[in-house]
């Protein structure tokens, strides 16, 4: 087991971003309190779409987590279970944890879906750019509001 969580970790950090990289076009956004208030678009996510992007390898999400998701083999068990996600934690707070999850455990090993510096090891080819865009959060967020069981 703490190999593969070594291994995990070590696969998640291969998509999080150069220290010192600046994204051009991240949208502005501000932290209040424990949550970011508003829309990174201005509009509301697609749900639909939001449990496509959590379900795709490619974000990462079921890798670590697990949820109300039965079509879907290997979940992961290193983080949060999203069964009931949106119960846990409102749309603000969702929204801080997927632009940087290390405003609430600097430790953690879940990327910073929507920051370009102070990171470290990546591939060149994402240098200076968010793992997710600003749409694709909102619909992420979208989907794990709708989680209230």
């Amino acid at each position: 087991m703490a190999r593969s969580r070594v291994y995990i970790a070590a696969l998640i950090a291969s998509l999080v971003l150069v220290s010192g990289a600046r994204a051009e076009g991240l949208a502005p956004y501000e932290i209040t309190g424990d949550g970011i208030a508003n829309s990174l678009t201005g509009t509301p996510g697609d749900p639909a779409r939001g449990r496509a992007l959590v379900l795709a390898r490619t974000t990462t999400c079921i890798l670590c987590h697990s949820g109300p998701f039965p079509e879907t083999l290997f979940q992961g068990d290193l983080a949060p279970d999203l069964t009931g996600a949106g119960k846990r934690w409102t749309a603000s707070q969702l929204r801080l944890r997927m632009v940087d999850a290390t405003r609430f455990n600097p430790d953690t090993i879940m990327p910073s879906y929507y920051r370009a510096d102070g990171l470290v090891r990546v591939g060149r080819n994402f240098a200076g750019k968010p793992i997710l865009s600003a749409a694709e959060i909102e619909d992420i967020v979208a989907f794990l509001a709708t989680l209230r069981d």
